[in-house]
């Protein structure tokens, strides 16, 4: 018999990586995470900027599952900024945001609008929830 769970990941700032907080899930329902993420908070309060969906299987033969899909980003509180945005606020504090905008070739990312700062690129697969 197949096993197939659902989960959806939660991410929040972190010091120099996202902090992760993963829980099962029935079905891929955004509605569902969006009202998640009132519940989870990650260490000195930081609170989630998205989530991301996975499918896990495993056949009765298999030792561990697998990952077998996996949606975009969905960003909750966020503002989108381009490239031009961020160039023409002249913030010296956007510097390394800047060149890692313009190394990667990203020319969106977005940012939480409120708790702490950090910001992420934004991928055509992402879905910004307003």
């Amino acid at each position: 018999m197949k096993m197939i769970r659902h989960y959806v990941t939660f991410y929040s700032p972190g010091t120099f990586f996202a902090e992760a907080t993963t829980k099962e899930i029935d079905t891929w329902d955004v509605g569902a995470a969006t009202e998640m993420t009132a519940t989870i908070t990650e260490r000195y309060g930081a609170k989630p900027y998205g989530f991301q969906f996975t499918t896990r299987e495993r056949d009765e033969e298999d030792f561990d599952s697998r990952q077998t899909d996996k949606s975009g980003m969905y960003y909750v509180n966020c503002t989108v900024s381009t490239l031009a945005d961020i160039e023409e606020r002249s913030d010296p504090a956007d510097a390394i945001l800047l060149a890692n905008m313009r190394a990667n070739g990203w020319d969106r990312v977005v940012s939480p609008k409120t708790g702490w700062r950090c910001a992420q690129p934004l991928m055509d697969c992402d879905v910004v929830i307003p």
